[in-house]
């Protein structure tokens, strides 16, 4: 039976790491279920399935991204609670954070069916891919509640400093997303429809899990199912912080549906490649964010603490070490590009050369994408909110969209290599301006001491 971490005391350097690796683990894990979608539907259905999985992938983070903030909002309490020892606070976090979790998932069911089409089509999505996408999107949708469940509980657990059992949940759900994907579309002949399904039963599986760890729990993180309400001061702190974060990660998703429309104007080959590339860079990515989750919830409970003198060396440490995993990572994915690729696309050369370009342009400068991640994890860490969205939405998605509607329209420059371009102008010029902002935010929390 589990007990809360204390992030307050101890050597950071190592327990950075030893907490971190899980995440990244489970973060990769939970990569595979798109991963699998994609490689199984890819070898059995053609480029044209992978296609349409690839095209739901901004237009669903569009929608599910301001609830996953919530998640975060949920865990920046727990942490400051416990690294405050405020455990009545927590207590109420926790049974605070499940009904929302649920309530979240019941809306986005509602919002992701009856807006899939339709979404899909202001898209420009090819009239080819557009069924495909849209079955694949509905049975996605259906399921949602139990993937916000997992990501709730799995933000308190890892807030309490355990990132060892989340990762144990998805391994379970990983696995048994692959077997199901692979009896689906080989056995019963299913296509986009049968990988959603098994994504679907893979995250109940994943979300009864890591409820039941809470339940286990003997620490004020505990659940008991029956105490499960909205208490206001919980909430509104939740909400404080997390929708903020989801707001930012909503906008960040219109960006990116922006830059789909426009690689979807390219057509199916140029998408094809978009897909499967973007679905690789994502281990890539996971790999990064990860730190940003660390920054969270380590500078979280020492700012609950008030020792800022272990915030400021755990956002360095962190980004020396998103630099690292970054540069390695991202060279090491990028020199075997047309294998990966190839994993994914056995019917188009061509469409594994717009892959390759992609990851070019992004999967190289990735480590500038984990330190813009780092250094808004730390201000959301401190408790900051609007900052970091305000930043971020307009470093991110201002840049981004400027770019399209500017550089992107010229002739010379109307190419997928030029619409890449614009995400590393993007993470370079927020993080700059989101570590203008720690500091100062830090300076003014130290001085109220």
């Amino acid at each position: 039976m589990a007990k809360s971490s204390d992030m307050t005391e101890g050597p950071l350097f190592k327990n950075i790491i030893l907490y971190t690796i899980p995440i990244i683990l489970t973060s990769l894990l939970q990569l595979l279920f798109n991963a699998a979608d994609l490689v199984i539907v890819g070898r059995f259905k053609g480029s044209l399935s992978v296609a349409a999985v690839g095209a739901t992938g901004s237009i669903t983070m569009l929608i599910v991204n301001l609830f996953i903030g919530l998640s975060v909002g949920a865990g920046v309490a727990v942490a400051h609670g416990l690294g405050g020892k405020k455990y009545q606070e927590v207590h109420r976090t926790v049974h605070t954070a499940l009904p929302a979790a649920i309530v979240s998932g019941i809306v986005l069911t509602v919002l992701g069916i009856s807006l899939s089409e339709t979404l899909l089509t202001m898209m420009n999505t090819p009239a080819n891919v557009l069924p495909l996408s849209s079955i694949y999107m509905k049975i996605y949708f259906a399921g949602i509640t139990f993937n916000m469940v997992y990501n709730f509980s799995a933000s308190i657990l890892r807030a309490a400093g355990d990132t060892k059992s989340p990762l144990i949940f998805l391994t379970v759900a990983g696995i048994i997303n692959v077997i199901l994907n692979i009896i689906f579309v080989t056995l019963f002949d299913m296509n986009v429809e049968g990988v959603a399904l098994a994504t679907t039963i893979s995250q109940a599986v994943s979300a009864v899990l890591v409820v039941v760890a809470l339940m286990k729990r003997t620490d004020a993180c505990r659940l008991e199912l029956k105490k499960m309400k909205f208490y206001k001061a919980q909430l509104v702190k939740i909400i404080r912080i997390g929708l903020p974060a989801g707001i930012q990660g909503s906008l960040f998703s219109i960006s990116n549906v922006i830059i789909q429309s426009s690689i979807n104007s390219f057509g199916d080959i140029v998408m094809s490649g978009n897909a499967a590339a973007a679905n690789i860079e994502g281990f890539v990515y996971v790999a990064l964010n990860s730190f940003h989750q660390t920054a969270v919830n380590y500078i979280g409970q020492n700012a609950g603490a008030k020792k800022y003198g272990r915030v400021k060396r755990t956002l360095w440490i962190c980004l020396v070490c998103v630099t690292v995993v970054g540069l390695v990572a991202g060279g090491a994915v990028y020199s075997v590009a047309d294998k990966l690729l190839s994993i994914y696309i056995t019917d188009s050369t061509e469409a594994i050369g717009y892959g390759i370009i992609r990851m070019t342009f992004i999967c190289l400068p990735y480590f500038l994408c984990g330190l813009m991640d780092v250094s808004t994890g730390a201000l959301r860490g401190m408790g900051a909110s609007i900052a970091p969205m305000i930043i971020s939405v307009l470093g991110v998605c201002g840049v981004r969209i400027a770019w399209i509607y500017t550089v992107f329209q010229i002739p010379q420059y109307h190419t997928p290599n030029s619409l890449y371009f614009s995400y590393t102008v993007s993470w370079t010029i927020t993080f700059i301006i989101q570590m203008i902002a720690f500091f100062f935010v830090f300076k003014n929390k130290k001085s109220q001491i």
